[in-house]
């Protein structure tokens, strides 16, 4: 009974077959937010407990988005002028305009970098996130991909800029700290870069993909962006010590 009203419920809305890779990502950043929390509980060192709580945050807010999404209150149509009418899901903005520049702090601070290094990050980080909204809600279709452009050359020069500028920080850390950057770097690159493609190519773009594949392709690359990197980032011996994470000897030890 219940199962049924909320079909009907999300139908109703617009949330069909793409409601099964919606709830898939809620429960995938639940699970992360919850491993992140039990490995945190009783954490007292102050650097420690800032990447953990920031790591927390993370797949926290996309859950509620995601949540959202999946019973339709994060979800708008556009009317282009062309007639087509477009599925938008705004929340799904509304969270990265939250997570990435979460995301950019963390490994900004692994990185020991600059504050106004990290204040430059994150102003490119939300024009990047704006203009990509504008995009979406723009109703004339070249608007829509003068926006996207923008919006795109704005995430060339953040990653850059990450690479550059907060990468010549690093350098300057521990060799632990700089093996960690180099990894959630390539996280932010290669799952960042693939966002405007597939913007591109999916329902609010050209509409080569539909809705049902471009949920898939954005669910697959936010829990890479924030589940994947917070994994990576808080077993990292440059944010949890010497003592905390284990090693795989230790872990093969453990399981016999």
């Amino acid at each position: 009974m219940f199962g049924s009203s909320v079909a009907l419920q999300t139908a109703s809305l617009g949330v069909e077959g793409e409601g099964i890779w919606l709830a898939l990502g809620t429960i995938l950043m639940l699970l992360g937010m919850g491993y992140f929390m039990q490995q945190g509980w009783g954490v007292t060192d102050p650097r420690q407990k800032e990447f953990y709580i920031i790591t927390i945050l993370i797949p926290g807010i996309a859950a509620a988005s995601y949540l959202s999404m999946f019973f339709g209150f994060g979800l708008t149509q556009v009317e282009l002028v062309t007639g087509r009418v477009v599925d938008v899901y705004w929340a799904r903005y509304a969270d990265w305009l939250f997570t990435t520049p979460l995301l950019l702090l963390d490994i900004a601070l692994l990185a020991d970098a600059d504050w106004r290094d990290i204040g430059a990050l994150v102003g490119l980080d939300a024009f990047m996130i704006v203009t990509g909204l504008g995009a979406t809600l723009m109703k004339i279709p070249t608007a829509r991909f003068a926006f996207w452009t923008i919006s795109t050359v704005a995430m060339l020069f953040l990653l850059y800029f990450l690479v550059a500028t907060v990468g010549a920080s690093a350098k300057e850390t521990s060799e632990e700290a700089q093996s960690t950057f180099r990894v959630l770097q390539w996280i932010i690159v290669i799952s960042w870069s693939v966002y405007p493609v597939a913007w591109l190519v999916g329902t609010e773009g050209l509409n080569l993909v539909g809705l049902y594949g471009e949920t898939l392709l954005f669910m697959i690359l936010d829990v890479l962006a924030k589940v994947g990197f917070g994994f990576v980032l808080l077993r990292s011996r440059a944010v949890v010590g010497e003592g905390d994470a284990p090693t795989p000897s230790a872990e093969a030890e453990a399981a016999d």
